[in-house]
């Protein structure tokens, strides 16, 4: 596979950069990606990008701790060791709660990390291609697939939207 050739431009505020995507929308101009240092609110519909469903996975994430403390426990103290101590019963359910709240956290935040990391191709040894530093840290970036658009005409909507930079790059 030969290596794609990106124009980016970088923007010093993020109320600049909504309005450059506004303006990429309104003349149908396609957008390869936007990345910026933190979530700016409002960026996810101008861009046509779903819903995250991350939240799903971490409700049964977290229905699966539920059901590993619940009935590991109701096993254990039922079945396997049968004990009754203070005058307890052997199935003694609201003295189940604070362990299963504590491993139904646990299997939910764990498994949301996982996920996360695996979806967006995170995770220890993985080199991830970038396009500028700054893009972490202070600068906002709309890129363009230098297929879908000359480099005279992204140039040109670059300055014509506020722009700070303009650079291309091979991922």
């Amino acid at each position: 596979m030969g290596a794609q050739r990106l124009v980016y431009g970088l923007y010093n505020d993020e109320e600049i950069l909504l309005e450059a995507v506004k303006s990429a929308n309104d003349k149908h101009i396609e957008i390869y990606d936007v990345y910026t240092p933190f979530p700016v609110h409002g960026l996810d519909p101008l861009l046509g990008l779903a819903e995250s469903r991350l939240h799903i996975a971490g409700f049964v994430y977290g229905l699966l701790g539920t059901l590993t403390a619940f009935l590991g426990m109701s096993w254990i103290f039922t079945k396997d060791w049968p004990i009754i101590f203070g005058g307890k019963p052997y199935w003694a359910v609201p003295s189940f709660i604070p362990i299963t709240f504590e491993l139904t956290v646990l299997f939910a935040s764990i498994g949301m990390v996982v996920t996360f990391y695996i979806i967006n191709g995170l995770g220890p040894g993985v080199e991830n291609n970038y396009l500028d530093d700054r893009i972490t840290d202070d600068k906002f970036c709309i890129a363009f697939d230098s297929n879908d658009i000359s480099n005279s005409d992204a140039e040109s909507f670059f300055r014509s939207t506020g722009a700070s930079e303009v650079h291309e790059k091979d991922l």
